[in-house]
């Protein structure tokens, strides 16, 4: 029992953080369960994809492109793609997904539902050791990954017109952070390689609370809406977002300033609601 409070308490107290940065729209209790269930389901694909990858000659070796393509292709993507699916197919088309940030949360809980039952796993084979360790390691990056896809998702909901890109978009750095990564871990050829498992923690754990930042500013829903600037990935050309989205006026937009020559916006904005006078608007390493 110990060791399964263990295993399950990372998972527990991400999705808390996250959901308390879900401040001004609160998703329904009912789809973040739903969500959660979903990444555990998503366990399923991911391990067939990761099989499918081994059956065809990626797994770990001392060669440094076998073990890439594998921590990339065989892991990566496979644990990626598989979150997606039911991100992409299931919350995405969900009427309460009416915010960028959205996006996020549900991203972040689908990740969980995945990291806690793989954290499951993994303690009950290693023991405390490997519980402590994965809590501020392996859970938090699958976080990240979430948000990381969950950002770009979110602006895909909204922008029609490119939201193939966008989605696309967040599934690639989501694969990229990820067998990144693994990669560093797995790879057998130099031990000191390793140590930037800790920077690529830290450095995407940084770039998700940016994230969580911007879309918090930009919802429609914050009495205090302000535009949406540029994220530290680049983002697809063509891409707008609008400003000042509780005003009546909809059509003025902001860009970030680096994208030059950047096409008219087709940005979908859920608009905001009344505002109600009583209402109070106040997760071993491998992954």
């Amino acid at each position: 029992m110990i060791l399964l409070l263990l295993a399950l308490a990372p998972a527990a107290a991400i999705i808390w953080f996250i959901y308390s940065k879900d401040k001004y729209e609160k998703e329904p209790l009912g789809l973040l369960v739903l969500s959660f269930f979903l990444g555990i389901v998503s366990v399923v694909p991911a391990l067939a994809g990761s099989g499918f990858g081994k059956s065809i000659g990626l797994d770990i070796t001392e060669n440094m492109l076998d073990t890439f393509l594998y921590a990339f292709v065989a892991v990566a993507l496979s644990e990626e793609f598989a979150k997606y699916l039911f991100l992409r197919f299931v919350m995405f088309n969900k009427t309460a997904f009416n915010e960028p940030f959205d996006g996020i949360i549900y991203a972040v809980m689908i990740g969980m539902g995945f990291a806690a039952f793989e954290n499951v796993l993994y303690v009950a084979e290693g023991g405390v050791s490997v519980a402590v360790l994965r809590a501020f390691t392996a859970v938090p990056a699958h976080a990240a990954f979430g948000v990381i896809m969950g950002f770009y998702v979110g602006l895909a909901k909204f922008n029609p017109d490119n939201r193939q890109r966008l989605l696309l978009t967040g599934l690639f750095w989501a694969v990229v952070a990820h067998g990144a990564y693994d990669f560093f871990i797995m790879q057998q050829n130099y031990e000191l390689l390793g140590l930037l498992t800790l920077i690529v923690l830290i450095y995407i754990i940084r770039l998700s609370r940016q994230a969580i930042a911007i879309h918090q500013k930009a919802s429609p829903f914050n009495p205090d809406n302000q535009p949406l600037s540029k994220f530290s990935f680049s983002l697809p050309k063509g891409v707008t977002f609008a400003r000042g989205l509780n005003k009546a006026d909809k059509s003025d937009t902001t860009m970030p300033p680096s994208l030059p020559d950047v096409e008219e916006h087709n940005t979908i904005i859920p608009p905001p609601p009344p505002q109600d006078p009583n209402k109070d608007n106040r997760r071993d390493w491998g992954v």
